[in-house]
């Protein structure tokens, strides 16, 4: 595992140390680590609801059924014959 060494003002250092008391962290570092997984989930949650938003934009739906797919691997074929 790799460390960061990171600089807080004191009412920072006194809030991680009430939050590590309180909530039954075993460390300061075990909470930033939770705080930042929960960044991670986040930032991952913002890009679905913008590629969501994306999708719903890009124009009417098409069903995706057999003949989609048919008519997808017909077109690779004649694209790219024999193989």
């Amino acid at each position: 595992m790799a460390t960061m060494n990171i600089s807080l003002p004191e009412p920072l250092k006194e809030f991680v140390d009430e939050q590590v008391q309180e909530h039954g962290y075993s460390t300061s570092s075990e909470y930033v680590r939770t705080l930042i997984r929960k960044d991670q989930v986040q930032q991952a949650e913002l890009r679905i609801v913008a590629l969501m938003a994306e999708g719903l934009e890009s124009g009417p739906a098409v069903a995706v059924d057999d003949a989609y797919w048919k008519a997808k691997r017909e077109a690779l074929q004649q694209k790219h014959p024999g193989q």
